[in-house]
């Protein structure tokens, strides 16, 4: 599945290989609220006062993400997602603000590999669960932990996953795998209308991943066990 095809009222389609028009929206969002979060702590401040809260109870935020919504972005929905994303990124570490900030056009750093910059879709938040479990040593997530939590916001309605997502993302960055903050508001935009299908890529994206990283850490054993028949012929 793919962000184009999660659409409440479906976007233009891209073009192949392209990100979808919400895509290259989020993206240039998510730019612009770190670059302003990194520059202002008092708007920082500001948009982290709405934590978890509805549209009508977070006036100090209205001054910074008013002006940077898209101009087709007017209902409720879809406003609150712009809104709570903003929020759940000002509500992180300073450290961790500098550390992902990326172009104010909302192109993505590439170190080199032009790969990155061209990729369509972005990482969904079954996987970044399963990334922080696999974390190195007493970093990570207990993996029963991360299950728990991500069945908890799949069953969740668009108002119970904004409300349940702060505490989500905090054991996620407090762990140092921040999510996918641009795919992120894709989905929050499309979850009243597809949060089954949404939710269901989450769990798939969390098992698979899990499954790999198990199997990749079986295979590593085994290349690094002795082999017990060539010691017996030395």
């Amino acid at each position: 599945m793919t962000d184009t095809h999660i659409s409440a009222a479906p976007a233009p389609t891209a073009g192949a290989g392209a990100p979808s028009p919400w895509m290259t929206q989020a993206r240039v969002f998510v730019a612009r609220i770190e670059a302003v979060c990194a520059a202002d702590p008092g708007a920082r401040a500001a948009l982290r006062s709405g934590l978890g809260k509805p549209l009508d109870e977070v006036p100090r935020m209205h001054r910074i993400v008013a002006p940077l919504l898209p101009l087709s972005v007017r209902d409720d929905d879809t406003q609150r997602a712009f809104y709570t994303v903003a929020s759940l990124i000002a509500a992180q570490k300073s450290e961790a603000l500098r550390a992902g900030r990326i172009p104010a056009d909302g192109s993505t750093p590439t170190d080199g590999d032009s790969s990155a910059a061209r990729a369509p879709y972005g990482t969904s938040l079954g996987l970044t669960f399963a990334a922080a479990v696999s974390a190195d040593g007493r970093n990570g997530l207990r993996e029963n932990a991360a299950e728990t939590r991500l069945n908890l916001l799949t069953r969740q309605s668009t108002p119970g996953l904004h409300r349940h997502l702060p505490a989500a993302v905090r054991q996620l960055c407090d762990k140092k795998t921040p999510p996918d903050w641009a795919q992120l508001l894709v989905h929050l935009r499309a979850w009243p209308r597809d949060r089954k299908e949404i939710g269901r890529r989450w769990l798939q994206d969390f098992y698979r991943a899990r499954h790999k990283a198990t199997l990749d850490a079986a295979r590593q054993t085994a290349d690094t066990t002795p082999d017990s028949h060539a010691d017996d012929q030395q």
